[in-house]
């Protein structure tokens, strides 16, 4: 895996991923960035991402996987994308700033665009309102949340209650006091304590919540 662009995200994501037990080449044009992350990475190098006989020397064109995490420079960003492309990487992760960013990363062949800022920005909004524990969304307006029983629930089998007929979601795992969650069953019997992973859409999933 190559990651190029060792900023806040970039770094983060780089080391996470050597402690998942990934080799990293990471790469930056601010050597201070480089010798920060070197002893943390399987390897670092100083280069102008842009340059095409910078990036070969380096071996960038071997690696099947990438990350750019350029923010600041949008640039760069666009045109270290499109060289991987022009590489033949068969999977480009790039960061982009705002929607118009990720739109040009798309069009210039990015395979998969993140907009960290704006995501995070989606997930705190559903959690600040106290509906729910946590929040992710999907693609396809999917969503997948953990929230607490509502009272029609609790004492019941989940096929009795009859939840994904009535407001079409889906109740995947239950997690009880001191205990890990466990998928859920249609036998499943709700307790007022428990915890629920729920999926479904993101407007049905967020009525469920609002029943808590």
């Amino acid at each position: 895996m190559v990651v190029i662009g060792l900023g806040r995200f970039g770094s983060s994501l780089a080391i996470e991923l050597v402690r998942g037990g990934s080799e990293v080449l990471g790469i930056d044009s601010d050597p201070r960035l480089v010798q920060r992350y070197a002893d943390e990475l399987t390897h670092a190098a100083v280069a102008d991402t842009t340059d095409v006989e910078a990036m070969t020397q380096l071996g960038v064109p071997e690696f099947r996987r990438a990350v750019v995490g350029i923010g600041t420079d949008i640039e760069a960003s666009i045109l270290t994308t499109s060289l991987l492309v022009d590489f033949g990487v068969p999977s480009i992760w790039a960061k982009a700033v705002s929607r118009q960013h990720g739109r040009i990363l798309e069009r210039v062949g990015a395979h998969h665009v993140v907009l960290p800022e704006h995501d995070m920005g989606e997930r705190v909004a559903h959690l600040v309102t106290g509906r729910m524990l946590d929040y992710i969304e999907f693609e396809d307006d999917y969503a997948i949340v953990k929230t607490t029983a509502p009272a029609e629930a609790v004492g019941r089998p989940l096929g009795e209650s009859r939840l994904r007929v009535k407001y079409g979601v889906t109740v995947v795992g239950v997690k009880r006091p001191g205990t890990g969650f466990t998928y859920a069953t249609a036998e499943t019997v709700i307790d007022r304590a428990d915890i629920l992973v729920v999926a479904g859409r993101r407007e049905q999933v967020e009525t469920f919540a609002d029943l808590t």
